[in-house]
């Protein structure tokens, strides 16, 4: 009988129904892929699934149940999966994505999609996922809690104004607005000291995010924000894969000389830090020189504003990731005591 090396159940999520293939590698390097199967996205659905691999699985050889990160509904199986002591991989879906393009898969549907996750999962080598700790879980959830509340109240004062500029505003109408108005700023003003609450109970974390906010236009929320998304940046090995986690890294498409793409970000990554990133990096702009003159550099070389704002949105979330790793804060003159030694 030939025996087998490694087992990997390749799970498509999505928000009703996870579709799941599963593969194998024998003791002669030979990739298969021999089974598939829809399960509902929830406890029974989970359990369900347990059964099935362990009927279909060599018991003598662990299964890595490997996923890719779907928002947040692939969150409930992975809780799942790892309370039960199993092998868990998320993966990022930029890297599914660019993976799925070299396989020779003409129509994609959850089945080849469950597949191409599966053989990725049997080719690489992934990092197995923890449980983000609970200080972390609590901020994220607070965090994107506020940056709801925000988006409501923006779309309740453009209401407002509507209403307002109208040949004839309704008085209540406009009362129940500003009603609206008031109680998203109450909200986000509990939410911020609620933040603040749990970032002072953890020593350790408050004086991590005292030297990331020694950085030129990063506040307290910026730090809370990345390091609650990235779980105090626990699966994060460098500074590459940090930028590609948040999704911006830049993305091209050139062949030959008749095509040439326009670099973009893939903005394949978590949005909430990207969000998070936009505002200290103008404020950076403003006011920080090293920043400054990267963003002129930048700027006097392609003429693009935003593209050179991005790129310093890149260097401020490295710098974070540094200070975090380091325990160093961020030093404002260095440009001018390099250009000082180099003089």
């Amino acid at each position: 009988m030939t025996r087998i090396l490694k087992q990997v159940a390749g799970i498509d999520v999505a928000q009703n129904e996870l579709v799941v293939s599963l593969g194998r590698v024998d003791e002669f390097l030979c990739k298969e892929i021999y089974s598939y199967k829809t399960f509902a996205n929830k406890p029974s659905g989970f359990a369900a699934l347990q059964l099935w691999i362990n009927k279909h699985t060599d018991n003598q050889v662990s299964v890595r149940y490997t996923m890719e990160a779907t928002g947040v509904y692939h969150e409930k199986l992975a809780y799942y999966l790892s309370d039960q002591g199993f092998e868990v991989s998320v993966v990022l879906p930029n890297k599914i994505s660019s993976y799925m393009k070299t396989l020779e898969i003409k129509t994609i549907t959850d089945k080849t999609a469950s597949q191409a996750i599966c053989q990725f999962g049997l080719e690489r080598s992934l990092d197995l996922w923890q449980q983000p700790k609970k200080i972390f879980r609590d901020l994220k959830q607070l965090t994107r809690e506020r940056d709801q509340i925000v988006a409501d109240r923006t779309m309740a004062k453009n209401q407002l104004h509507a209403e307002q500029a109208e040949a004839f505003p309704n008085d209540r109408s406009i009362y129940r607005a500003n009603q609206r108005i008031k109680l998203l700023n109450e909200q986000e003003k509990e939410i911020k000291q609620e933040l603040a609450v749990f970032v002072k109970t953890d020593k350790e974390l408050h004086k991590k995010i005292d030297l990331i906010t020694s950085i030129s236009g990063v506040g307290d929320l910026t730090a809370v924000i990345v390091l609650a998304e990235t779980n105090g940046f626990e699966l994060i090995r460098n500074k590459k894969q940090l930028i590609s986690f948040a999704g911006l890294d830049v993305i091209g498409k050139d062949s030959g000389t008749s095509v040439k793409g326009k670099p973009r970000i893939s903005k394949k990554g978590n949005r909430h830090i990207r969000k998070a990133m936009h505002m200290p990096s103008l404020n950076a702009i403003r006011n920080d020189e090293r920043f400054k003159a990267i963003f002129v550099r930048l700027v006097s070389k392609h003429g693009i504003k935003m593209k050179a704002a991005v790129a310093v949105q890149r260097k401020i979330l490295e710098m974070i990731y540094t200070i975090w790793t380091t325990e160093k804060p961020y030093d404002k003159e260095y440009l001018q005591k390099t250009n000082i030694a180099t003089a």
